[in-house]
């Protein structure tokens, strides 16, 4: 499902505006659009390993180079723990999360924040015909948000002092 609206539904007081004028484009932009990926043959503890290493909490999964779905730490406790399973033996195709709506680098940043509190996100992958083009995190989207107020903050004083 690939989403792309501005949500519009009440007056914004100038800070929010702000938010909502911020792109998922300037997310990839400060942070790099560049994902960490697997194959879906891996097996969970390897991809753990990885996070590990790397101090990311999702993985992409491909298929024959392909974007396949992400591997997430929250998928490893209720597809692996919870059930059972064995890392050592379990590969990441089979718990991997494959159904979350495709972002555009042209969505908002608020739009992105409603999608992920509706749908109990912590990952969006970002797609530029159809393409995998980046991951954004709920961090990314709050970090994001906190520039966003802090340079509204210092036009506000630009503007006072002129």
């Amino acid at each position: 499902m690939l989403i792309s609206f501005i949500i519009f539904d009440k007056p914004y007081s100038p800070i929010d505006y702000q938010i909502v004028m911020k792109k998922v484009s300037n997310i990839l932009a400060r942070k790099g659009s560049s994902v960490i990926a697997i194959d879906g043959g891996t097996t969970v503890l390897d991809a753990l390993k990885l996070m590990a290493e790397k101090n990311i909490g999702s993985v992409v999964i491909t298929e024959d180079g392909a974007y396949a779905g992400l591997l997430t730490e929250r998928d490893y406790a209720r597809k692996v723990i919870l059930q059972g399973k064995s890392s050592l033996e379990t590969q990441v195709r089979e718990i991997m999360s494959t159904e979350f709506p495709k972002m555009i680098p042209e969505n908002s940043v608020e739009t992105c924040m409603h999608v992920m509190s509706e749908n109990n996100l912590r990952y969006l992958p970002i797609f530029r015909d159809n393409t995998m083009c980046g991951i954004i995190s709920i961090s990314d989207v709050v970090t994001e948000t906190i520039l966003s107020h802090e340079e509204t903050i210092e036009q506000l004083k630009s503007y006072i002092q002129s």
